[in-house]
């Protein structure tokens, strides 16, 4: 029996009805500006992002730079920033581990040496390539032009104990029979093994939450591997052999992606087996926002957040 994927409408449409949490009733504080950084990839990728960070801009000069720490995203992000005031800037980077490029986003924006300046090659190769996504992610480094002082948030979402929240409510919507049902949560997952056993530590803390949603026959955590083939093979056929099991014993199998938008390459790893999933990552939900807004509120200075 081949895959099926459900995307009943009502839970798609409120699903995509991001609330912000309840935020101060005063206006922002231009001088404090808000770099939220993403990952980037098709049309509705970044819509989802952006529709994540859009109830926060009431209470916070805010602007998304996306790509994988790319200097000329970045650059025109924080030039946005400092446009509307900013001189001391919180770096929001929403990307599934703290660990992920964040020495080269140091780097970038002059709080650690080792960018070099900008070249003349550099500013020619950025024009005219808009945000380079779809699959052609810039990668441009260099240090940012820029006057503006910067802090970085040091947690990335599978560290967030608000994405059990996210977890929960895929499973809820998918599930029929708990008891009777296998739930799998897949990761990217890095290629340091060290990291990998952190990020599965991490995983698996937030599909606790699962756990106690519904008495569910058996939750898992897993990573791909996804960039690391050697690895990757193994983790295959780990993955498969949990969803064949599933099926060979009589339950229904579901697979929720920890990423932060769509089902990335799991199609195609549980190609042929049964299961069930409704293709979304963490976002679109609430929890997303929030967690964002506790990013912003960590790496705001204690003397702006006693202003509001």
């Amino acid at each position: 029996m081949s895959a099926r994927l459900i995307m009943p409408l009502m839970v798609l449409l409120a699903g995509c009805a991001t609330q912000a949490p309840q935020a101060p009733s005063a206006r922002p504080d231009p001088g404090f500006g808000v770099l939220v950084m993403a990952h980037g990839g098709g049309p509705q990728w970044n819509q989802e992002v952006l529709a994540a960070v859009e109830p926060l801009k009431d209470d916070y000069n805010v602007a998304v730079a996306f790509g994988m720490a790319d200097a000329a995203s970045m650059q025109e992000s924080v030039s946005q920033l400092e446009a509307r005031g900013a001189g001391r800037i919180g770096v929001v980077r929403l990307f599934i581990s703290g660990e992920s490029f964040k020495e080269r986003t140091e780097q970038i924006l002059g709080v650690i040496p080792g960018a070099p300046a900008k070249s003349a090659n550099a500013a020619d190769a950025h024009a005219g390539h808009g945000e380079g996504h779809g699959g052609h992610h810039r990668m441009e480094f260099w240090k940012l032009d820029t006057q503006a002082s910067f802090v970085l948030s040091e947690q990335g979402l599978v560290e967030a104990p608000e994405m059990g929240a996210v977890l929960a409510t895929r499973a809820q919507a998918l599930s029929k029979d708990p008891a009777r049902e296998d739930v799998l949560v897949i990761a990217h997952g890095p290629g340091d093994d060290a990291e990998n056993e952190r990020w599965l530590k991490h995983l698996d803390a937030r599909a606790e939450v699962v756990r106690k949603a519904l008495p569910f026959h058996a939750v898992r955590v897993d990573t791909l591997r996804e960039d690391w083939p050697d690895k990757r093979v193994e983790a295959e056929k780990r993955i498969r052999a949990f969803v064949e099991q599933a099926a060979r014993e009589g339950r229904r199998a579901l697979v929720i992606p920890f990423r932060v938008q769509g089902f990335g390459p799991y199609a195609k790893v549980l190609d042929g087996l049964d299961y069930v999933s409704d293709g979304r990552g963490l976002i679109p939900h609430p929890s997303v926002t929030e967690w964002i807004e506790h990013q912003i509120e960590t790496l705001r200075p204690t003397s702006m957040r006693a202003a509001r």
